[in-house]
């Protein structure tokens, strides 16, 4: 994350939590940070006060607006450090120009962590992985079941799913989201491999498995895929596969929902 440019210039700056002890301290904060981008999504995060944090970031090539205007009223009430950046300096930061609207946010996520560190001596878990998923409600969904149920944490990609922090996506996690480990990878299938090298067993959903759900014997070390909405598990990753499952339909149904099928997944023994 780019946030550290000497052009900046600091607007306002009454939080400080940007001293730190040593580069270790300094590495471990930054991994728990999750940047956001957006004007709706920045306003509604700044107005959750149950959100940590760090700094808000804003673009000098923007227009005064109202909900800048907010923005900038909102972080100086909760005393969050707002930074200005040159226009290109912002897209870094974001890391999506066209979407940005000249805004970002970095919120801190305790939860948020590297499959490097979930592993760390870890000898059992089971994880709900997520391919590709990019209905927000439906992240929020399983991200509830998961923390309810027998799983120990969401492994997901940085890019490619449904913002984890979006009003739809907390709401319809009901809170969760900051109470389950967060795993988050620069690629879904690198961690997948990582995992398997641990001796985890990978499980994806297949209507035509031979193996139902409920006559699986769970690895004491086991992550299940969950695919895009419609599109289902990426080729390479259904290729890692060590088990294809299914869930039986009666009635013709041919498939459920995403957060569904994570609900059944997340309470089996």
């Amino acid at each position: 994350m780019e946030n550290e440019d000497p052009s900046n210039s600091v607007v306002r700056a009454s939080d400080k939590s940007s001293t730190f002890d040593s580069y270790e301290s300094k590495k471990e904060f930054y991994a728990k940070v999750l940047t956001i981008y957006g004007r709706n999504p920045v306003l509604e995060a700044l107005r959750d006060e149950s959100l940590r944090i760090h700094r808000l970031h804003l673009s000098r090539s923007n227009k005064p607006s109202p909900e800048l205007k907010t923005m900038i009223t909102l972080a100086e009430k909760r005393g969050i450090e707002i930074r200005t950046h040159e226009k290109h300096a912002l897209s870094r930061i974001s890391k999506n120009a066209r979407q940005d609207q000249g805004v970002a946010l970095d919120i801190v996520l305790e939860n948020l962590a590297s499959p490097e560190e979930f592993l760390r001596g870890r000898s059992r878990y089971r994880l709900l992985a997520l391919d590709r998923v990019t209905n927000p409600q439906n992240v929020g969904m399983i991200t509830r079941s998961a923390a309810a149920g027998n799983i120990d944490g969401l492994l997901l990609a940085a890019r490619g799913n449904a913002p984890l922090v979006s009003p739809l996506t907390i709401k319809a996690s009901a809170g969760t989201l900051f109470r389950l480990p967060i795993l988050r990878s620069a690629s879904l299938l690198e961690a997948l491999e990582m995992f398997r090298r641990d001796g985890a067993e990978i499980y994806t959903l297949d209507s035509h498995a031979s193996q139902s759900w409920r006559e699986l014997r769970v690895a004491p070390k086991a992550v299940f895929v969950l695919g895009n909405e419609s599109e289902g598990v990426d080729p390479k990753i259904a290729a890692l596969a060590d088990r294809r499952i299914r869930i039986p339909m009666n009635r013709g149904v041919e498939s459920l929902n995403v957060a569904v099928t994570a609900a059944l997944l997340s309470f089996m023994d």
